[in-house]
């Protein structure tokens, strides 16, 4: 008898990078296939969704399977294709762990573009994109957004801000404490470009600071008078802005 193929989260989703539309066909690669086929045990009939990050969500019905290949066509369409709010994320990379958990949270706070940035008291050395993508993925697969966060190279924090895009503001999460709050500073805005900067353990040093709020397009913000991790600080400003003036509003 065929079904949909769930999970105890909910219903089965994978990312794909092949075209979706009405009678599309879609061969899965090895692991996608494998997954489907050895872990939850799929067979021609059953029924998951795709999406793509341009066409939507849609239904699809496996009807071919071998080995280790899996072919499905798709039936239709679930949901159109949406975008998040034009918010990037741009921190110091932390050690593997938390980095792995940043990158997943941030895609489920539904961040558009990932941008791992060294600083001076940055630990990390090298940022691992490969791994950071196979993250947003699974991320964008459990949470239900039909997109995935566009993850960049790993770039030095001068650099970026020297070719920084005029009408993109950036959110500075600064743990010297003399900013207003963030939930005061957003409590005005709506919507457009934004970026939101966090330091590494440590935090950025004086001129990096000095560098940041020299920014035409810059709002320095307080997340607060407790000390919180490198990744804790992102998560929760992503949060605040997410409710002030993204799309939890």
């Amino acid at each position: 008898m065929s079904e949909d193929l769930s999970y105890p989260g909910g219903k089965l989703r994978l990312f794909v990078e092949a075209p979706l539309g009405e009678g599309a066909r879609v061969v899965l690669e090895e692991g996608q296939a494998h997954y489907l086929l050895h872990v939850m045990r799929a067979k021609v009939g059953d029924r998951l969704n795709f999406f793509n990050g341009q066409d939507g969500e849609w239904v699809a019905e496996i009807t071919e399977t071998a080995k280790r290949t899996c072919t499905a066509v798709c039936a239709r369409q679930l949901e159109p294709q949406t975008e998040v709010p034009d918010l990037w994320l741009c921190f110091a990379p932390v050690k593997k762990t938390p980095a792995d958990y940043l990158t997943q949270k941030a895609t489920e706070l539904g961040v558009r573009v990932l941008q791992p940035i060294f600083t001076r008291r940055t630990i990390v050395s090298r940022v691992n994109t490969e791994r950071m993508l196979a993250n947003a993925v699974e991320a964008a697969e459990q949470s239900g957004r039909v997109s995935v966060p566009e993850i960049r190279e790993a770039i030095a924090l001068d650099k970026l801000l020297a070719s920084w895009p005029a009408e993109r503001r950036i959110l500075f999460c600064d743990e010297a404490g003399d900013a207003p709050s963030i939930a005061d500073a957003l409590m005005t805005e709506r919507g457009g470009s934004w970026a939101v900067f966090t330091g590494p353990e440590g935090g950025f040093d004086p001129a990096e600071r000095a560098l940041l709020r020299a920014q035409a397009n810059v709002m320095a913000v307080s997340l607060g008078g407790r000390i919180l991790r490198a990744d804790t600080a992102a998560l929760s400003a992503l949060s605040v802005w997410q409710a002030l003036t993204g799309d939890w509003r």
